[in-house]
């Protein structure tokens, strides 16, 4: 469904991105490694042309983006970003309703507003829909932001670091709900992954990025290896591999 061509970018006079080439297919999760300032949101910001590329381009569904009208983008593509604003004046129920404006007209049909329930039911909110987004833990908000971005109701859903500033708890809560919604809607996934036990638990392919260039991309079992986390992070590790899939302990940062 999406088909990432020879993607570049760059800021000012600095490449940032350079020959980024792979493949999502529908109810796929692909998570997106490196270290910081690899490239990996500008990345995202490229496929949901926030960002316009200096080259390359991006094929969804056999239509390249950059012809796409936003109207029809935003129909194609759900977008969550690494940081919310900080005043959101309404209700939970009013934040995910935003995600059904692609196909509002005038006002909310009997459709968006079953669509907007239904997704407060199926991701435990119904206590909240009530609430002010403003009032809610950043670990509920993360929740209400996901259901948005399912309200749009896309193929492909893009996620910037959504487990970011959330404890334990709300991190593998946040990371089940995305797995669950994807094979449920068969919606493709890609986001961008701090944790590597996390990105190797819960995707299906990792794309390991070093210096705005993939440094390696496939199975986590075949791109989590000492090897290569010692030349994209400059940490040695330990691997376990008896377990379903690859966990990662530090060890010690190489200097």
């Amino acid at each position: 469904m999406l088909d990432i061509k020879n993607l570049g970018f760059r800021y000012r006079k600095a490449d940032i991105l350079k020959d980024i080439r792979f493949e999502l297919d529908k109810g796929e999760i692909i998570s997106i490694v490196g270290p910081n300032g690899v490239g990996k949101s500008t990345l995202l910001k490229c496929i949901a042309r926030i960002l316009k590329p200096g080259q390359g381009s991006v094929v969804i569904d056999g239509k390249d983006a950059a012809g796409m009208k936003s109207s029809d983008l935003v129909k194609c593509i759900g977008y969550v970003p690494q940081d919310f604003p900080s005043k959101f004046p309404l209700t939970v129920f009013e934040a995910i309703l935003m995600g059904r404006r692609p196909y509002i007209t005038w006002r909310p049909s009997d459709n968006d507003l079953k669509i907007v329930s239904d997704l407060i039911d199926l991701m435990e909110l119904t206590d909240l829909a009530m609430q002010d987004f403003d009032c809610l833990s950043g670990g509920q908000k993360q929740k209400v932001l996901l259901a948005r971005a399912f309200a749009q109701e896309t193929d492909l859903l893009l996620l910037d670091e959504p487990t970011s500033n959330l404890d334990l708890k709300h991190q593998l809560e946040v990371m089940e709900i995305i797995s669950d919604m994807s094979n449920k809607k068969n919606t493709g996934v890609i986001m961008s992954v701090h944790d590597l036990n996390l990105a190797a638990r819960f995707s299906d392919k990792i794309v390991m990025l070093r210096k705005g260039k993939i440094f390696c991309a496939g199975k986590p079992e075949h791109v989590m290896t000492v090897q290569n986390i010692r030349s994209v992070y400059d940490v040695e590790v330990m691997i376990n591999t008896d377990q379903i899939h690859p966990f990662i302990q530090p060890l010690r940062a190489v200097s």
